[in-house]
């Protein structure tokens, strides 16, 4: 749930928010009290629209009041529980941003099938979810009480949004669950801004969005399909029914080839304007690096020494001192952000390209569309998608774009949602459209090395070591940015833990570099893996896939709905020896596996010497995103992964092992 843009209202900067991918719904006037209950509602069993269904939203109501000052949104939602999985609706979640719009007034109540009502008189509690640049994603969550199969429940709130604000607005029609019924408003705020909405993929027999003559826009559904979650599926906001709703300060144009050449020539101004202090730059270049350095050495050093500087984009916690000093004037250009020494991501990533251009390299300002929560295409006519920016160098007849404004992002490559998509080259004509390099799987991988005791009793003990590179190593570093020592160290455990398919025993041995982005995140173990070799008569069994749990599951289902999508490319190298017990020898090993091409590659290999083996494993995957008409034969392609991980080295004991 991304932060989407910014724009000025009076003076005042304004966040747009996240799409409410989530948002429950209110009723008459969403927000006023809780409507009757039908008899035929109660005594539902179930909706012949949706079989099996463990419950249905029965009514859902968004009533969204974009007023510029205290802007608010009314939601509302009646949920009817058919089984015992459907139960656990009685536990809401309802998503916030913190400090940029907050949840009041909540309200909520069960229905027991006899009509009876329990009113909820608990407590909502505060939860956080995710925490990424500085932004704290929380939830306010609370349990309705006594929810019983064929009760309804039901529930009401408000988002409060920060004054003086307006948000773009969006209403996700698609729920977790099979909707009978919903109804949407919007009253757009009435300033000197103008709003247009787009939909997509609408329930059938649902009619467009309709402006009142009071300018309230309406839309109302019934019987909207519960969204289908799958595993590696595409930005689920992406693929939902819904409504977008774009204010903007000046006129929309229709034509899309004049919209995107009037709003690149604005983009180039401004990024001209703020990079443009050549004799600056230069000065600054000098201190860099040296005049005998290659164009490449240039470059290197460039990017490594933006990557030094403080990136305000991504603390979590501000000091008072810190608070202070946002309030100074806002950093103008890339001068004043070397002088200071520390700037946004956006900002870092334009003082890169400031420092390129000054070390005497072709370079240009890209706008890209992060695809991490939707996929971007000019015909939507609207700038705020192309919401993230890059570099793009030319160097040695090649073309490479950088970010070194999103920490740990290793030189030469780019943070994963803006690797793949469409983005905006920048010039003075209006710009071309470009799409972004897709880093090979060999750039990004797990390596897996082990060196292994057997026991006579059949357990596996040892060292590990685990080395993430590229994109694997960044996404980590990210993920644990604002961790301490104690979570970080559980989880790596954890993710060694999800390797292996029984329960083992891990334990961190080195304290990993967290901090660097140019070097790889190396995690060191001592491992041990009980009843690993198991017995049949007078021979032992080994299984060779000891770290293939994260491919035992996966797409096992017989049908797929939404295509597969794949963050990124990526590769996983396992080398493990495993000493035998004296006198232990190998009756048989499995024939070595090579399966796959160009882009999907799975390699086994078991081999033996006088008293150990040597196992290795590579699977590899260089897709991103997968039509769901390839997708038989792409498990087709994991069953014989899962197939080949399941053979079985075929040991003989010693006699004093086989008398035991």
């Amino acid at each position: 749930m991304p932060l989407r843009r910014v724009v000025t209202v009076a003076g005042c900067t304004a966040f747009l928010i996240l799409a409410a991918s989530e948002y429950p719904s209110v009723t008459v006037h969403a927000g006023m009290g809780f409507q009757p209950i039908s008899p035929e509602e109660l005594k539902m069993t179930s909706e012949p629209l949706a079989p099996g269904a463990p419950a249905i939203i029965l009514y859902r109501q968004v009533d969204r009041d974009d007023n510029g000052r205290t802007s608010h949104e009314d939601n509302y939602v009646r949920i009817k529980i058919f089984t015992e999985e459907g139960r656990k609706q009685a536990n809401v979640e309802i998503p916030f941003v913190k400090d940029g719009y907050d949840v009041s007034r909540v309200r909520a109540r069960t229905i027991r099938p006899d009509g009876s009502v329990a009113e909820f008189d608990g407590k909502v509690f505060e939860q956080s979810i995710i925490k990424a640049r500085g932004l704290k994603i929380l939830a306010k969550t609370f349990t309705l009480p006594d929810v019983q199969i064929g009760s309804i429940i039901e529930y009401f709130f408000t988002y409060d949004f920060r004054e003086y604000a307006i948000y773009d607005s969006h209403w996700i029609l698609s729920q977790e669950l099979f909707t009978r019924a919903a109804k949407f408003s919007l009253k757009p705020y009435a300033g000197n801004f103008n709003v247009r909405w787009m939909w997509h993929d609408l329930p059938p027999g649902t009619n467009q969005p309709t402006e009142a003559a009071n300018h309230i826009v309406r839309l109302e559904a019934r019987n909207i399909p519960a969204f289908q979650t799958e595993d590696f599926m595409p930005p689920e906001n992406d693929l939902k029914a819904r409504v977008d709703f774009i204010y903007s300060d000046e006129p929309f144009e229709s034509d899309v080839d004049k919209y995107w050449k009037k709003v690149g020539k604005q983009l180039n101004g401004q990024v001209e304007s703020f990079v443009g202090k050549r004799k600056a730059m230069e000065e600054a270049v000098a201190q860099i690096v040296s005049p005998s350095d290659s164009p490449e050495g240039k470059l290197r050093k460039i990017y490594d020494r933006v990557q030094q500087f403080r990136n305000t984009s991504f603390e979590l916690q501000k000091t008072e001192q810190e608070e202070k000093r946002e309030k100074e004037k806002e950093l103008s250009n890339v001068e004043e952000i070397w002088k200071r020494g520390y700037g946004s991501a956006r900002n870092l990533t334009w003082l890169f390209l400031g420092l390129v251009r000054a070390a005497g390299i072709e370079a240009y300002a890209v706008w890209v569309s992060d695809r991490q929560n939707y996929f971007f295409t000019p015909g939507t006519v609207d700038r705020t998608r192309l919401d993230t920016n890059v570099v793009l160098v030319k160097l040695n007849g090649k073309e490479i774009y950088y970010d070194p404004g999103i920490v740990f992002t290793p030189f030469g490559l780019l943070q994963w949602p803006e690797t793949g998509v469409m983005g905006l080259r920048l010039d003075k004509d209006g710009g071309t459209w470009i799409k972004s390099t897709v880093p090979q799987s060999s750039e990004s991988r797990i390596e897996r090395k082990a060196a292994l005791r057997l026991s006579d009793t059949g357990d596996l003990e040892g060292k590990l070591s685990v080395t993430f590179t590229g994109l694997e190593g960044m996404s980590r570093r990210l993920e644990e940015l604002h961790t301490d020592a104690a979570e970080r160290q559980k989880y790596l455990e954890e993710q060694v833990k999800e390797y292996i398919p029984v329960g083992a025993e891990v334990d961190l041995t080195n304290q990993p570099d967290w901090k660097s982005a140019s070097q790889p995140l190396v995690a060191e173990f001592s491992v041990k893996i009980p009843g690993w070799v198991s017995g049949a008569g007078r021979r032992a069994l080994l299984p060779v896939g000891i770290f293939s749990a994260t491919e035992k599951h996966v797409f096992e289902h017989a049908n797929r709905v939404h295509p597969v999508y794949f963050q990124f490319p990526f590769e996983k190298d396992d080398d493990v020896s495993i000493e035998l017990p004296a006198n232990w020898e190998v009756q048989s090993l499995p024939k070595p596996q090579s399966q796959g091409g160009h882009v999907i590659v799975y390699k086994l290999q078991a081999e033996k010497s006088a008293n150990s083996i040597h196992l290795t494993r590579k699977v590899s995957v260089d897709i991103l995103l997968l039509d769901a008409k390839y997708y038989s034969a792409l498990r087709d392609f994991f069953q014989i992964v899962r197939s080949g991980d399941e053979e079985q080295i075929v040991l003989q004991p010693g006699a004093a092992s086989a008398s035991n």
